[in-house]
Order: structure tokens, then C-alpha cells, then sequence
């Protein structure tokens, strides 16, 4: 496995010390609705982008309803050369459950 899933715990830590790129693979309609800070939806276009300009070196931090699909998306990343990719551990619902239980 070329990608590491991370708790929500470790991702915190990630995104204070690394700055990595955020990415939403939910639909637009949910991330719309609410998703992590300076994160970004991923689309097609983007996935792209990423792929021919992306900085391989920075940190990917790739997260999805409960952690399945980011998996996926992860791997595809790591595929490409992406040397630091991360899926979050139980995806936004457990992010919001664990850091957002007053919302």
C-alpha cells in the first residue's frame, strides 16, 4: 500500500505541521453543506490537473463519507508518483462527530 490511512487525531497534527491539500470526494451537494477547512471537491478536472501539474511531494489529505472511497482515490494518487497520500480514517463523519459535536 503505497498510501496511509490516518485518524483523525494524526490528521490534525498533518494539517498543523504539513499544510497538505485537502481533498472532498464526496458529491458537491454534501460538500457544499459542510466539509474541513481549505479543502477542495475533487471533480474530474481537478483529478487531472493534479496528475500533470500536482506537486508530488506535498502531503495529500484525501477523506470521503466514512473512509472507502478515499481509499480508492488515495491509491489512484499514490499510482501517479504522489509520495505523501493520506485517507482519512471514517471520512467526514467521523471528523464532524469527533470535532464538531456541538454543530
Amino acid at each position: 500500500m503505497k498510501y496511509k490511512t490516518i485518524s483523525i487525531t494524526d490528521s490534525q497534527k498533518l494539517i498543523e505541521e504539513s499544510s497538505p491539500l485537502i481533498l472532498d470526494c464526496r458529491d458537491v451537494k454534501d460538500y457544499r453543506a459542510g466539509h474541513l477547512e481549505n479543502s477542495l471537491h475533487v471533480h474530474e478536472g481537478l483529478k487531472e490537473s493534479l496528475v500533470k501539474r500536482g506537486d508530488r511531494q506535498r502531503a495529500l489529505l484525501i477523506y470521503c463519507y466514512y473512509g472507502h472511497a478515499s481509499e480508492h482515490l488515495a491509491e489512484f494518487f499514490s499510482d501517479f508518483g504522489f509520495k505523501h497520500v493520506y485517507s482519512l480514517e471514517g471520512g467526514y463523519s467521523s471528523w464532524k462527530e469527533q470535532c464538531h459535536t456541538g454543530d
